[in-house]
């Protein structure tokens, strides 16, 4: 579990590094346009806004390639933990039987094919499907989640095939 924490914590720190600088520059540029607005008694929105996003423009465009590149670093060592490490380590890979002992949906599906004997007989017959009976075509029962409205004369007749 450590590699993992210490992969977490050096995201972090690549995040710090790659946003810090913009960020200060954005606060130092506030700052100063905040005195001269002050001392100017010019209360513009948009005369503080504009050197900023400049500004951090810029940075991001000076910066750019080293940011670049600490972020393939830390892919490529991300890339390496996953299949070098992960899967050498056996706190972290899962037996082969694992999904004999396990129910991942058990509580979510219902299960309404179990006890349906046509199940077997599309089973053993991929290619022949068959069709449903003229009873069944006639049942409607409307859906227990939503309410769901009689479909009218065409839909009837296009579910019935008519």
């Amino acid at each position: 579990m450590e590699p993992l924490i210490e992969y977490l914590a050096r995201g972090f720190m690549v995040m710090l590094a790659i946003s810090m600088p913009c960020v200060l520059v954005a606060a130092g540029i506030g700052l100063v346009v905040g005195i001269l607005q002050a001392v100017t008694q010019v209360q513009e929105q948009t005369i503080a806004a504009a050197p900023k996003i400049l500004a951090v423009f810029l940075v991001i465009i000076i910066g750019g390639v080293g940011f670049i590149k600490i972020l393939t670093n830390l892919f490529t060592d991300g890339m390496a933990l996953a299949f070098n490490v992960v899967p050498k380590n056996a706190n972290y890979v899962l037996s082969s039987d694992y999904y004999k002992y396990t129910t991942p949906f058990a509580g979510e599906m219902n299960d309404r094919f179990n006890n349906d004997s046509k199940i077997d007989d599309i089973m053993k017959n991929p290619g022949k499907v068959p069709f449903i009976d003229s009873q069944q075509k006639m049942r409607y029962l409307p859906s227990s989640r939503t309410p769901m409205p009689r479909p009218d004369f065409v839909e009837t007749n296009t579910i019935l095939g008519r």
